[in-house]
């Protein structure tokens, strides 16, 4: 397992806190219905449903198009575990009351609840249109849009609700997560920071903090957070892994051998911490053990790719090649084409002494495509072109200093690249959809072959942009969720581009990461970038490009092909 797939398993602590605010706020309505109103919202307040329900129905049977009380009645209704009659009222409430704030933002909430996401934004953005200013309408929109992925949405709403309520810690937590998962680590730092600032006891906001941290480097003051979530909460299985994973990344294998088995003590069936703890074991030259640790994490994750490929390593150090092939052969039959499992099984066929088994899965010269791009409309010269791409990327809010988990090396990455609908990005987005195709279409029909017979129907488009000082280099790594990935040059060192032997910045293939227990040479092709040119490759493909000696910047813009369900 290399660093960056132990690494992409370090989990944050209830993403996100609070499931949405109801709201209790109230009109003044006939003053004998108040008195029930007040009361039957104190009711609800204190989770006695039956009593808030009660209540809200006198309030109706004496003004039956009251909306605090079919607001009331509603909340209570759904609470007790009536959605149908809950959202019926809460309906009812806003069309006899259409500027009402609070019931749409209810209304919100148990549309949410039962799965109605689309309804929900429309009914929280209606609140927000009453009501710009409306903290719960913020919050509660807010969590949804991080559910969905929208990301850069989720932040917007988390900022606007601190804005209106800045001393509320668990907007700022929400917040940090977003962040993080936007891959704007430092400002997600700043966010856990603010959160335990206010609330110095917030075990979770220590131990995301802490992860947060670990991806920028500072291990010392991640492995601090984590025990301190720890002083907290003894028993939180998250930080204990967490504080695994850095303790493993600084060599200290005991400890973090240790530390998992904590997480394990309180959460036993913590896949992803039996996953490491074979992995710590077998560093620590515990090869049984590591081996032990793998199967009890397929027992319980008997799809997790990963842990195939950390046991086939572990039959590697054994000694036993072909149990490591048995092993991907076995996943294979019911993981067709799986990205991760595949790249493992030339590692093992390699090391079995099948060089035309290992070929047929490594076939370089069939499956590796160059692509040049034509001049997309409105630019002169692709010069041009990537000068823009070039400026996109380098001035992108998302690029940092490459975390700890990917596979570059003295360099910056950025997030998602491709959220614009116009400009330089949306037209290299359309080459590599286009080019994605070709590839594709070329593709003959050979079910025998696990790449070319498991092509996606449907897929995503992802992409990112990295960008290397001198000496910037990637390890050996796969793209375990996509099934083709590719890259196109932006700008290259003059370094990269003459025809020496010294390959610097090249891009090679087929050898994998340093820490599989190889024996034999391994089947390998380095490719010279070219500008304007863009390579599409299988994302089973281990690849790493090589350091360059340059005080010129070498900018690219990686992508993959993310396979989505049928339907």
């Amino acid at each position: 397992m290399n660093r960056k797939e132990r690494r992409r398993l370090n989990k944050l602590s209830r993403q996100p806190r609070a499931s949405g605010h109801d709201s209790a706020a109230r009109a003044r309505p006939a003053e004998g219905a108040n008195e029930l109103l007040q009361q039957g919202f104190t009711c609800l307040g204190a989770g006695l449903f039956q009593d808030a329900q009660r209540l809200g129905q006198q309030v109706l049977a004496l003004e039956p198009k009251n909306p605090e009380a079919l607001n009331l009645c509603g909340i209570a209704a759904f609470q007790l575990g009536d959605p149908h009659q809950g959202l019926e009222q809460l309906q009812v409430a806003v069309r006899f009351k259409p500027d009402y704030a609070e019931g749409y933002n209810n209304l919100g909430n148990m549309l949410k609840a039962v799965g109605q996401a689309a309804e929900a934004e429309a009914a929280y953005r209606r609140s927000l249109e009453i009501n710009p200013d409306y903290f719960d309408a913020h919050y509660n929109l807010a969590i949804l849009l991080e559910v969905a992925g929208r990301l850069d949405e989720a932040e917007a709403a988390y900022r606007h609700a601190g804005d209106i309520k800045p001393d509320f810690a668990e907007v700022h937590f929400n917040l940090g997560n977003v962040l993080k998962a936007a891959s704007k680590l430092e400002q997600a730092a700043a966010e856990y920071r603010r959160t335990v600032e206010m609330v110095p006891d917030h075990a979770d906001a220590h131990n995301n903090l802490g992860s947060v941290l670990h991806e920028l480097g500072e291990f010392d003051e991640a492995t601090e957070r984590y025990r301190r979530a720890l002083e907290i909460a003894p028993a939180h299985a998250p930080a204990h892994y967490n504080l695994g994973i850095t303790l493993q990344e600084l060599g200290k294998f005991d400890e973090a051998i240790a530390a998992y088995q904590r997480a394990l003590e309180h959460k036993p069936d913590y896949g992803e911490a039996h996953i490491n703890l074979g992995y710590a074991l077998q560093r620590s030259g515990k090869l049984d053990a590591a081996i032990a640790a793998y199967q009890r994490a397929i027992e319980i994750e008997p799809h997790n790719a990963q842990v195939h490929a950390n046991l086939g390593d572990a039959l590697l150090a054994r000694g036993d090649p072909r149990a490591a092939v048995e092993i991907c052969d076995d996943y294979l039959k019911t993981h067709a084409g799986n990205t991760g499992v595949l790249a493992f099984k030339t590692v093992a066929l390699n090391e079995l002494g099948d060089p035309e088994a290992t070929r047929f899965l490594l076939d370089f010269e069939r499956f590796i495509r160059r692509v040049q791009i034509t001049v997309p409309q409105g630019y002169a010269s692709l010069k041009d072109f990537n000068t823009a791409l070039a400026h996109y990327v380098s001035k992108h809010p998302t690029l940092v200093a490459a975390p700890t988990s990917h596979a570059t090396r003295y360099g910056q990455h950025s997030g998602e690249l491709l959220t614009e609908s116009k400009g330089a990005i949306a037209m290299l987005e359309t080459a590599i959809r286009g080019a994605v195709e070709e590839y594709r279409q070329s593709l003959s029909c050979e079910p025998d072959h696990p790449f070319v017979a498991n092509p996606p129907r449907r897929f995503a488009l992802t992409a990112w942009g990295v960008v290397m000082q001198s000496q910037g280099h990637q390890i050996a790594h796969n793209h375990p969720s996509a099934w083709l990935s590719g890259v196109y040059y932006v700008e290259l060192p003059d370094v990269v581009t003459e025809a020496d032997r010294s390959h610097e910045g090249w891009i090679e293939f087929g050898r994998p990461p340093e820490h599989f227990h190889c024996k034999a040479a391994p089947q390998v092709k380095l490719t010279q970038p070219e500008e304007g040119a863009m390579l599409l490759f299988p994302s089973y493909f281990y690849h790493r490009t090589l350091a360059f000696q340059s005080t010129q910047r070498r900018i690219s813009i990686a992508f993959d092909v993310l396979p989505l369900p049928e339907g």
